[in-house]
Formats: C-alpha cells, sequence, structure tokens
C-alpha cells in the first residue's frame, strides 16, 4: 500500500506540475504577470518567492494553480491577463493540455525505446512448434505469408490469424538469400494460430517517436468517441473512475512493472488534457468558451461576472469528485 501511495503522489504531481508549468511558461511568454504558482491545494507546506512570483508547495497532491494577473477579477495592470488579445489568452488557456498531450507522446516515446518494437525479423523460434520444423531460425526476416508480403510484425500476426489452412508458405530473408519454407499452423489457448515465433524488438528513435504519436492519436480518438456517448446518454457514469479508482488502478499496475505504471501515467496525462478542454466553466475549455463569448459581446460579461462563474464551475466539479470517490469505493472496496 505504501508503495501504491508513492507512486501515486508521482504521477498526480507530475501530470499536475506538466499541465500548470504549460499555463505559467505560456502567461510569461507573452508578458502576463503571473502572481502564484502552487503545486497542490490546501495548506502550504513550503513557500518561496522568486521574482515577481510566489511559489508554493500545497498539502494535497489533488490539483495546482497558476494565479495571473486579472485573470479572474477586474486589473488596470497592463501586464494582466486581460489586456492581452485573444490569441494570447488562448495560448495561455490551452498550453497546460498541450503540454499532458506532449507528455503522454513522450512517455509512450520512451516506453517504445525501452523495451523496443517489434519487428518482422525472428527473435525466437520455439522448440516443437511449426516454426521449428519448417526450418525458420532467429535473424530471418519474414517478408512474405502466402501472397501477402509483409512488412511489419502486426501485419505477420495478423496475416497468419487470418488464414484457414494447415500449412502457410513463408519467405524470409536470411544472410542475403531468399528463402520459402512451408510451416504447418497449430492453435493456442486462447484459439490464436501461431506458429511459434517471437519478434525481434528494435530500439529505434525515430520509429518509437512514430509509435509515440501515433498511439497518443488513436487513444484520443478513443476518448472522445466514449465521451460523445456519455453526452448522448449511450454511456454510462459507471465507466468513470475517480481519485481513489485511479489509486486502484495504480496499484494494479505496480505489481505487473515500471512500464505498466509508465503506460498508465501517459494514458492519465492524456485523459486530463481531453477533460480540461471540455466547455464548462472552470475548466480551460470553458474560459476558451468564454473568450470566445466575450469577443462578439464585448464587456457584456465583466472579469467579476466570469470569475463567478468559473467559480460555480469548481463547485459542481468537486460535487462530481465525491460522487465518483462514493462509487470508486463501493466498486473497489465494497
Amino acid at each position: 500500500m505504501g508503495t501504491t501511495f508513492i507512486y501515486a503522489v508521482l504521477i498526480f504531481c507530475l501530470l499536475i506540475f506538466v499541465h500548470e508549468f504549460g499555463h505559467f511558461i505560456a502567461a510569461k511568454s507573452v508578458g502576463i504577470r503571473v502572481n502564484q504558482f502552487a503545486l497542490g491545494m490546501g495548506p502550504v507546506i513550503l513557500r518561496f518567492g522568486k521574482g515577481e512570483t510566489e511559489y508554493s508547495l500545497r498539502l494535497f497532491p489533488i490539483g495546482g494553480f497558476v494565479k495571473m494577473e486579472g485573470e479572474d477579477e477586474e486589473s488596470e495592470d497592463p501586464r494582466s491577463f486581460g489586456y492581452k488579445n485573444i490569441w494570447q489568452k488562448g495560448l495561455v488557456v490551452i498550453a497546460g493540455s498541450v503540454m499532458n498531450v506532449l507528455t503522454t507522446i513522450v512517455i509512450i516515446t520512451l516506453m517504445a525505446l525501452i523495451a523496443g518494437l517489434a519487428t518482422n525479423i525472428i527473435d525466437e523460434v520455439s522448440p516443437g512448434f511449426p516454426a521449428e520444423a519448417a526450418g525458420l531460425l532467429p535473424g530471418d526476416r519474414i517478408v512474405q505469408i502466402d501472397q501477402t508480403q509483409v512488412r511489419e510484425w502486426d501485419e505477420v500476426l495478423s496475416t497468419i490469424g487470418s488464414g484457414t489452412g494447415d500449412t502457410i508458405k513463408i519467405t524470409v530473408e536470411r544472410a542475403g538469400e531468399t528463402l520459402v519454407l512451408t510451416s504447418g499452423v497449430v492453435k493456442a489457448e486462447d484459439g490464436r494460430r501461431i506458429i511459434g515465433v517471437t519478434s525481434r524488438g528494435e530500439h529505434n528513435v525515430f520509429r518509437s517517436l512514430i509509435a509515440g504519436v501515433d498511439s497518443t492519436w488513436r487513444w484520443t480518438v478513443e476518448m472522445l468517441s466514449y465521451l460523445g456517448l456519455l453526452f448522448t446518454g449511450k454511456g454510462s457514469m459507471q465507466d468513470l473512475v475517480g481519485p481513489v479508482g485511479i489509486v486502484s488502478m495504480i496499484s494494479d499496475q505496480a505489481k505487473l512493472g515500471l512500464l505498466y505504471i509508465a503506460n498508465l501515467t501517459a494514458l492519465i496525462s492524456l485523459n486530463l488534457a481531453i477533460v480540461n478542454m471540455l466547455p464548462f466553466p472552470a475548466l480551460d475549455g470553458g474560459r476558451i468558451l468564454f473568450l470566445l463569448i466575450r469577443q462578439v459581446t464585448g464587456k457584456a460579461i465583466s472579469d467579476e461576472v466570469e470569475g463567478k462563474i468559473h467559480f460555480g464551475g469548481i463547485l459542481l466539479l468537486f460535487a462530481l469528485m465525491i460522487y465518483l470517490v462514493i462509487q470508486d469505493v463501493g466498486r473497489f472496496f465494497v
């Protein structure tokens, strides 16, 4: 339990810091005065000032904030948030989510680089399986199965899996030669068609980066699809998890190893980015919505009024968090 708590605190602090640091550096880059940068919520544990900004570490690692001059109140300071144009404001608002997306890409890229990406080169041939009888050897590059050319390991698996015959013809490249071998096919315990070979991992920075971007994009599409179902009534609130549920998931992943924890961290980071861009008061997406509304209506909505609306949004988000905590406790611990 102690290790899980440490992992949870580190993950929450990392992702919150990355998000708020995005707002911070964007605000600084467009000349907005930043009064406070806080990591965590609640009572202050550590506080120090540097330049015009006060930095603080707070007791509860469940949030953080960047307090900019004139963000939620009227200010005559020419370096206040309100004095900037819509593009500068928009940059500051979306910077937190952008940083979380970049963090997701970086984590997945590092995971791929460390673990290695599957290639169409054979790493091991399992004794007693059809591949051994067919004469396949470690180091063989599989380039064709029956009439289908393959370049990726996923294509090797899918081509073998989609076949129907008891044997397949495998074309491999070995020491500069092209060989065509005939292998039998057996079924694994889970029903998959296999021949008994594993893939050799490749540690390539460029391919790992592509994998990071691709995985982040696919996750984003899946999350947006789920949110669409949720808001149209086709999804269920039972599928959502709160802080307690996340800690439980961290505990499960910790038992499997650091790469699984890293994968979960990347997933949480992307969730944080997407949820924050929803057009709801107090969230970054809600602030973007108000920027657009005020661009059209002018002074019809004051900074003070907008601040009150965002405060109401915070209260609603806290209510949602309490609901999710209760749901998590009932789901994971009862």
